[in-house]
């Protein structure tokens, strides 16, 4: 069946609901996982007359989100291993969520891709945008949707 699974996580409570499926589902399959987060960059963009911060101050709390997004995909690694599965955790830095997780799944010869949808709708999802529904249109593999 599947032999490469992609998790995409954030680490809140649905990622972590999808996480735990992905796990599963790479158990009974016997499958390889890889464990993905995407962190954005600081915005680059600042309306004029907005306070702008040092240089520095940025690059710390982009390391500081890096170091987050590693600790999110560690954790889920950790899980896998007690479960016997191979995984490989990966913290990406890119603006765009959906583009980055399509890319990683390209790389790592993923047959699935495994992500949570947070089921927005309305003005929301309009004003959001939907990283799930992104992947979904433009992956050329899999992916299963949890909620």
């Amino acid at each position: 069946m599947y032999k490469r699974i992609l998790i995409a996580t954030d680490g809140n409570a649905l990622s972590k609901k999808a996480v735990k499926s992905a796990i599963e589902l790479a158990k009974v399959c016997d499958a390889q996982l890889t464990a993905l987060t995407v962190v954005n960059p600081f915005p680059g963009v600042f309306v004029e007359g907005a306070y702008m911060l040092p240089i520095e101050e940025i690059g710390k709390i982009e390391l500081s989100w890096l170091e987050n997004g590693r600790k999110i995909v560690n954790s889920v690694k950790a899980a896998a291993l007690k479960q016997g599965i191979t995984v490989k955790a990966i913290t990406v830095k890119s603006d765009s969520v959906s583009e980055a997780i399509i890319a990683a799944a390209k790389k790592h010869k993923s047959d699935l891709i495994v992500m949570a949808s947070h089921g927005r709708s309305g003005i929301k999802r309009i004003l959001l945008g939907s990283e799930t529904q992104h992947v979904l249109t433009h992956s050329k593999i899999p992916v299963l949707v949890l909620r």
